[in-house]
Protein backbone atom coordinates (compact mmCIF):
# COMPACT_ATOMS: atom_id res chain seq x y z
CA UNK A 1 0.00 0.00 0.00
CA UNK A 2 1.40 3.67 -1.22
CA UNK A 3 2.16 6.08 1.84
CA UNK A 4 0.17 8.52 -0.23
CA UNK A 5 -2.90 6.34 -0.24
CA UNK A 6 -2.46 5.41 3.28
CA UNK A 7 -2.18 9.24 4.30
CA UNK A 8 -5.76 9.02 2.77
CA UNK A 9 -7.72 6.30 3.92
CA UNK A 10 -6.53 6.91 7.43
CA UNK A 11 -8.31 10.85 6.99
CA UNK A 12 -11.51 9.16 5.74
CA UNK A 13 -14.45 10.88 7.48
CA UNK A 14 -16.75 7.90 9.24
CA UNK A 15 -20.48 6.90 7.37
CA UNK A 16 -22.91 7.37 10.42
CA UNK A 17 -25.25 4.61 9.08
CA UNK A 18 -27.72 2.73 11.69
CA UNK A 19 -27.41 -0.65 9.36
CA UNK A 20 -23.87 -1.32 7.52
CA UNK A 21 -23.85 -2.82 4.36
CA UNK A 22 -21.89 -5.32 3.19
CA UNK A 23 -19.21 -4.31 -0.03
CA UNK A 24 -17.38 -7.45 -1.18
CA UNK A 25 -14.02 -6.68 -2.58
CA UNK A 26 -12.72 -9.59 -5.23
CA UNK A 27 -8.98 -8.40 -6.28
CA UNK A 28 -5.98 -10.83 -6.26
CA UNK A 29 -3.79 -8.37 -5.35
CA UNK A 30 -3.20 -8.67 -1.42
CA UNK A 31 -2.47 -4.95 -0.79
CA UNK A 32 -5.29 -3.82 -2.97
CA UNK A 33 -7.66 -5.89 -0.79
CA UNK A 34 -6.44 -4.37 2.43
CA UNK A 35 -6.14 -1.06 0.91
CA UNK A 36 -9.74 -1.19 0.09
CA UNK A 37 -11.36 -3.26 2.82
CA UNK A 38 -9.40 -0.34 5.24
CA UNK A 39 -10.97 2.77 3.05
CA UNK A 40 -14.52 1.47 3.38
CA UNK A 41 -14.33 -0.08 6.60
CA UNK A 42 -13.67 3.47 8.18
CA UNK A 43 -16.39 4.63 6.07
CA UNK A 44 -18.71 2.52 8.17
CA UNK A 45 -19.28 -0.42 5.53
CA UNK A 46 -18.84 -4.17 6.35
CA UNK A 47 -15.97 -5.77 4.18
CA UNK A 48 -15.49 -9.36 3.11
CA UNK A 49 -12.42 -9.48 0.64
CA UNK A 50 -11.60 -12.60 -1.76
CA UNK A 51 -7.83 -13.06 -3.97
CA UNK A 52 -9.87 -15.26 -6.86
CA UNK A 53 -13.52 -16.64 -7.90
CA UNK A 54 -13.77 -19.22 -6.77
CA UNK A 55 -13.58 -18.17 -2.88
CA UNK A 56 -16.10 -15.64 -3.81
CA UNK A 57 -18.77 -18.24 -5.33
CA UNK A 58 -18.38 -19.77 -2.24
CA UNK A 59 -19.34 -16.81 -0.36
CA UNK A 60 -22.54 -15.82 -2.69
CA UNK A 61 -23.60 -19.76 -1.88
CA UNK A 62 -24.79 -18.57 1.64
CA UNK A 63 -24.58 -14.56 1.30
CA UNK A 64 -26.16 -11.38 -0.25
CA UNK A 65 -23.74 -8.90 -0.41
CA UNK A 66 -24.94 -5.10 -1.06
CA UNK A 67 -22.28 -3.97 -3.97
CA UNK A 68 -19.14 -6.25 -5.44
CA UNK A 69 -15.73 -4.45 -6.56
CA UNK A 70 -14.54 -7.20 -8.96
CA UNK A 71 -11.00 -6.86 -10.59
CA UNK A 72 -11.16 -8.23 -13.82
CA UNK A 73 -8.00 -10.12 -14.07
CA UNK A 74 -7.84 -12.67 -11.38
CA UNK A 75 -6.31 -15.75 -11.66
CA UNK A 76 -8.85 -18.46 -12.19
CA UNK A 77 -11.44 -16.63 -13.39
CA UNK A 78 -12.12 -13.76 -15.94
CA UNK A 79 -13.71 -10.57 -14.10
CA UNK A 80 -16.11 -10.00 -17.47
CA UNK A 81 -17.48 -12.84 -16.88
CA UNK A 82 -18.01 -13.02 -13.43
CA UNK A 83 -19.89 -9.79 -14.00
CA UNK A 84 -22.11 -11.67 -16.70
CA UNK A 85 -22.68 -14.63 -14.50
CA UNK A 86 -24.10 -12.02 -11.79
CA UNK A 87 -26.03 -9.93 -13.99
CA UNK A 88 -27.87 -12.66 -15.37
CA UNK A 89 -28.35 -14.95 -12.11
CA UNK A 90 -32.17 -14.03 -10.65
CA UNK A 91 -30.63 -14.19 -7.26
CA UNK A 92 -27.73 -12.17 -8.03
CA UNK A 93 -28.60 -9.40 -10.51
CA UNK A 94 -29.69 -6.77 -8.29
CA UNK A 95 -26.56 -6.47 -6.84
CA UNK A 96 -24.29 -3.16 -7.94
CA UNK A 97 -21.06 -4.28 -9.54
CA UNK A 98 -17.99 -1.84 -9.50
CA UNK A 99 -15.52 -2.79 -11.62
CA UNK A 100 -11.68 -2.42 -10.67
CA UNK A 101 -8.48 -2.62 -12.78
CA UNK A 102 -5.42 -1.59 -14.41
CA UNK A 103 -7.27 -2.10 -17.91
CA UNK A 104 -7.34 1.63 -19.14
CA UNK A 105 -8.89 0.82 -22.99
CA UNK A 106 -12.14 1.93 -23.72
CA UNK A 107 -13.35 -0.70 -25.08
CA UNK A 108 -12.61 -2.36 -21.61
CA UNK A 109 -15.04 -0.14 -20.34
CA UNK A 110 -17.64 -0.43 -22.74
CA UNK A 111 -17.71 -3.74 -22.62
CA UNK A 112 -17.98 -3.81 -18.92
CA UNK A 113 -21.18 -1.72 -18.61
CA UNK A 114 -23.15 -3.27 -21.14
CA UNK A 115 -22.50 -5.90 -19.04
CA UNK A 116 -24.54 -4.78 -16.85
CA UNK A 117 -21.28 -3.13 -14.73
CA UNK A 118 -22.53 -0.10 -12.41
CA UNK A 119 -19.01 1.38 -12.50
CA UNK A 120 -15.42 1.43 -13.56
CA UNK A 121 -12.48 2.49 -11.62
CA UNK A 122 -8.91 2.17 -12.83
CA UNK A 123 -5.66 1.83 -10.86
CA UNK A 124 -3.81 3.35 -9.42
CA UNK A 125 -6.74 5.09 -8.10
CA UNK A 126 -8.00 7.45 -4.61
CA UNK A 127 -9.52 5.49 -1.84
CA UNK A 128 -11.64 8.95 -1.35
CA UNK A 129 -12.72 8.57 -4.82
CA UNK A 130 -13.65 4.77 -4.99
CA UNK A 131 -15.54 5.48 -1.74
CA UNK A 132 -17.63 8.00 -3.04
CA UNK A 133 -18.24 6.14 -6.14
CA UNK A 134 -19.75 3.30 -3.43
CA UNK A 135 -21.92 5.49 -2.14
CA UNK A 136 -22.89 7.07 -5.22
CA UNK A 137 -23.85 3.32 -6.60
CA UNK A 138 -25.66 2.43 -3.39
CA UNK A 139 -27.66 5.57 -3.75
CA UNK A 140 -28.91 4.95 -7.21
CA UNK A 141 -29.74 1.49 -6.35
CA UNK A 142 -31.86 2.28 -3.38
CA UNK A 143 -34.10 4.61 -5.36
CA UNK A 144 -34.68 2.00 -7.63
CA UNK A 145 -35.69 -0.42 -5.33
CA UNK A 146 -37.86 2.05 -3.77
CA UNK A 147 -39.42 1.74 -7.49
CA UNK A 148 -39.09 -1.70 -8.29
CA UNK A 149 -42.88 -2.38 -7.90
CA UNK A 150 -44.61 -2.31 -11.22
CA UNK A 151 -48.69 -2.08 -10.78
CA UNK A 152 -50.66 -3.42 -14.15
CA UNK A 153 -54.35 -2.39 -14.68
CA UNK A 154 -54.82 -1.71 -10.45
CA UNK A 155 -54.89 -5.31 -9.96
CA UNK A 156 -51.53 -6.98 -10.77
CA UNK A 157 -48.41 -5.88 -8.93
CA UNK A 158 -45.15 -7.14 -9.65
CA UNK A 159 -42.25 -6.59 -7.18
CA UNK A 160 -39.16 -7.21 -8.71
CA UNK A 161 -37.09 -7.12 -5.56
CA UNK A 162 -38.83 -9.68 -3.66
CA UNK A 163 -39.85 -11.66 -6.93
CA UNK A 164 -43.77 -11.56 -6.03
CA UNK A 165 -46.35 -10.90 -7.82
CA UNK A 166 -50.01 -10.82 -6.48
CA UNK A 167 -53.57 -10.31 -8.38
CA UNK A 168 -56.03 -7.98 -6.38
CA UNK A 169 -53.94 -8.35 -3.42
CA UNK A 170 -53.77 -12.02 -3.52
CA UNK A 171 -50.24 -13.91 -4.03
CA UNK A 172 -49.68 -15.96 -7.03
CA UNK A 173 -47.09 -18.23 -7.21
CA UNK A 174 -44.99 -18.64 -10.20
CA UNK A 175 -42.09 -20.54 -11.32
CA UNK A 176 -38.87 -18.52 -11.80
CA UNK A 177 -39.31 -18.72 -15.49
CA UNK A 178 -42.94 -17.47 -15.81
CA UNK A 179 -41.34 -14.84 -13.44
CA UNK A 180 -38.93 -13.96 -15.67
CA UNK A 181 -41.10 -13.84 -18.78
CA UNK A 182 -43.78 -11.28 -16.56
CA UNK A 183 -40.89 -8.96 -15.25
CA UNK A 184 -39.22 -8.53 -18.73
CA UNK A 185 -42.96 -7.92 -20.54
CA UNK A 186 -43.88 -5.43 -17.93
CA UNK A 187 -40.41 -3.79 -17.76
CA UNK A 188 -41.40 -1.70 -21.00
CA UNK A 189 -45.49 -1.97 -21.20
CA UNK A 190 -46.44 -2.05 -24.76
CA UNK A 191 -43.22 -3.24 -26.29
CA UNK A 192 -43.49 -6.50 -28.23
CA UNK A 193 -40.97 -9.03 -27.42
CA UNK A 194 -40.72 -12.38 -29.97
CA UNK A 195 -40.31 -15.18 -28.94
CA UNK A 196 -36.59 -15.42 -29.56
CA UNK A 197 -36.08 -12.73 -27.36
CA UNK A 198 -37.69 -13.76 -24.46
CA UNK A 199 -35.76 -17.24 -24.80
CA UNK A 200 -32.20 -15.45 -25.47
CA UNK A 201 -33.51 -13.63 -22.06
CA UNK A 202 -33.99 -16.81 -20.33
CA UNK A 203 -30.82 -17.89 -21.62
CA UNK A 204 -32.14 -20.61 -23.40
CA UNK A 205 -30.08 -20.91 -26.88
CA UNK A 206 -29.41 -24.22 -27.26
CA UNK A 207 -31.02 -25.66 -30.90
CA UNK A 208 -33.34 -27.61 -29.24
CA UNK A 209 -35.16 -25.60 -27.17
CA UNK A 210 -38.50 -25.04 -29.63
CA UNK A 211 -39.98 -21.10 -29.97
CA UNK A 212 -43.04 -23.61 -28.41
CA UNK A 213 -41.44 -23.59 -24.89
CA UNK A 214 -42.49 -19.99 -24.70
CA UNK A 215 -46.29 -20.42 -25.51
CA UNK A 216 -46.49 -23.09 -23.02
CA UNK A 217 -44.91 -20.89 -19.94
CA UNK A 218 -47.36 -17.89 -21.70
CA UNK A 219 -50.00 -20.25 -21.47
CA UNK A 220 -49.42 -21.24 -17.87
CA UNK A 221 -48.77 -17.73 -16.87
CA UNK A 222 -52.00 -16.50 -17.84
CA UNK A 223 -54.21 -18.99 -16.11
CA UNK A 224 -51.87 -18.53 -12.87
CA UNK A 225 -52.70 -14.87 -13.12
CA UNK A 226 -56.23 -15.13 -13.77
CA UNK A 227 -58.52 -12.06 -14.53
CA UNK A 228 -55.30 -10.71 -14.91
CA UNK A 229 -54.04 -12.84 -17.95
CA UNK A 230 -56.00 -10.65 -20.05
CA UNK A 231 -53.07 -8.09 -19.60
CA UNK A 232 -50.95 -10.38 -21.68
CA UNK A 233 -51.53 -9.88 -25.27
CA UNK A 234 -50.21 -12.61 -28.08
CA UNK A 235 -49.39 -10.04 -31.51
CA UNK A 236 -49.68 -13.04 -33.78
CA UNK A 237 -46.66 -13.66 -35.85
CA UNK A 238 -44.19 -11.93 -34.14
CA UNK A 239 -44.57 -12.51 -30.20
CA UNK A 240 -45.67 -11.12 -26.78
CA UNK A 241 -46.53 -7.92 -25.08
CA UNK A 242 -48.26 -6.69 -21.98
CA UNK A 243 -51.03 -3.76 -22.24
CA UNK A 244 -53.53 -3.17 -20.04
CA UNK A 245 -55.95 -2.37 -22.73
Amino acid sequence: MSEENRQISENLPPLQSSTAKTIVVVDDEADICELVSLALTKAGYKVKAFEDGESLFRYLKTNIPELVILDLMLPDSDGFEICKYLKKDEKFSHIPVIMLTARTEEMDKVLGLELGADDYVTKPFSTRELVARVKAVLRRDEKVVKTQRTRIGDILEIDHQKYEVTVNGEKVELTSTEFRILKLLSERRGWVYSREQILDYLGAQEKGVLDRTVDVHIKNLREKLGIAGKFIKNIRGVGYKIEEN
